[in-house]
């Protein structure tokens, strides 16, 4: 059997916080669901055990073909995680059952917490992962507001609050053609009850289609927070010549957000299409203009943040049509070789929209005024 191929990409920090990430593919897609999760998850816990030993993981994402089958025989695989899962059907389009992404650092403190948030400490700040949070509710607006508000109040409950602490989330949204507009009407809302409007800001974000195997979880959430951050220490990227803001057509979210500690900096780019400043699709039909148009965009916001297409740490790339997956791997391939990716079946929130990308990065000059990381 063919081995797994596996990417990561590293950033150590003599003396600080080493940071991976970690993609695990499968390369024998002829094998069954039952083989290939084995293979994955073998090649992974043998990186963790061998290649980055003295890391651990702080947040895994699964990538799934048809969760409704195959959520339950992952669950053995997870069940003793000491750290925050996330599982979601977006078939990888290299025509495998299951990818995964993992985020790995040295030097973490993990402690117990209850309920749906991971912690992991160093220094002064505590960093709070969450996945795979759903709600119930009769519509996705409903479960949005619903999600939202537990997760405030989950920070609230450790001092924390949305405006201030939470860096990122990501919503998956079941049929997003018909769902996402609630999304966006219950997120809305939300925000405007706890304060994060035009005036101050909103939060980075990828709203993107994937589904749970409840058919009933329209909306379903992952996060991510940090306690003990400075004012001024989280920042916000625009790109204004490239990007209008988002609550231009009615949505609430940061097109991209950047940390400063001091020792690096973290940047946080929301999932980022083929748009223009006065917020219009571009090259509309064309898969080839519109993956050139989301990059000019994607460095336009990291150049924002004084970074480059070569500090990526990872990147998470979606497409509305499976045809072109052919042409938009072999476009990556050829400029990105060396950055972890993974390419998935997931609509975009606007049908003319056929490919979006989302992405991490870091580079190692903070800012001296703030902690290290």
């Amino acid at each position: 059997m063919k081995q797994n191929h596996i990417e990561i990409k590293s950033f150590p920090f003599q003396g600080g916080v080493s940071e991976h990430h970690v993609m695990v593919h499968v390369q024998d897609r002829a094998s069954t669901y039952s083989e290939q999760l084995e293979q994955v998850f073998g090649d992974f816990m043998r990186v963790c055990r061998e290649e980055l030993a003295e890391a651990q993981p702080v947040f895994v994402r699964v990538f799934l073909s048809d969760s409704a089958n195959q959520s339950e025989e992952l669950a053995g695989y997870l069940q003793d995680a000491t750290y925050a899962v996330s599982v979601i059907e977006q078939p990888p389009l290299d025509g495998s059952k299951i990818a995964l992404w993992a985020y790995l650092q040295t030097d973490m403190q993990p402690f117990a917490c209850p309920g749906e948030l991971h912690a992991f400490r160093h220094n002064s700040y505590t960093h709070w992962w969450g996945g795979d949070m759903t709600a119930s509710g009769a519509d996705s607006e409903v479960q949005t507001y619903d999600l939202l508000n537990r997760y405030a109040t989950l920070l609230e409950e450790r001092g924390m609050n949305l405006l201030e602490s939470c860096v990122r989330t990501w919503f998956f949204v079941q049929n997003v053609d018909v769902n996402y507009a609630g999304v966006v009407t219950g997120r809305n809302r939300l925000f405007w009850e706890k304060g994060l409007t035009t005036a101050t800001h909103f939060i980075s974000s990828t709203g993107i289609c994937g589904r749970k195997p409840d058919a009933k979880a329209l909306a379903t959430m992952d996060t991510y927070a940090v306690e003990g951050l400075k004012y001024g220490q989280m920042q916000f990227l625009y790109a204004s010549d490239h990007l209008n803001p988002t609550a231009e057509y009615g949505v609430s979210f940061e097109r991209g957000t950047y940390i400063d500690y001091g020792d690096r900096r973290h940047l946080f780019i929301s999932g980022t299409a083929s748009i223009n400043n006065r917020g219009q699709v571009v090259h509309p039909g064309d898969i080839r203009k519109q993956v050139e148009r989301m990059w000019e965009n994607v460095e336009a916001l990291l150049s924002e943040g004084k970074a480059g297409f070569d500090d990526v740490a990872h990147m998470l790339v979606y497409l509305r049509d499976v045809a072109d997956y052919e042409l938009v791997n072999r476009m990556f391939e050829e400029r990105f070789p060396n950055v972890p990716r993974v390419i998935l079946w997931a609509p975009v929130c606007r049908p003319g929209w056929l490919v979006e990308m989302e992405c991490m990065a870091l580079i190692p000059e903070g800012n001296p005024e703030y902690e290290p990381f």
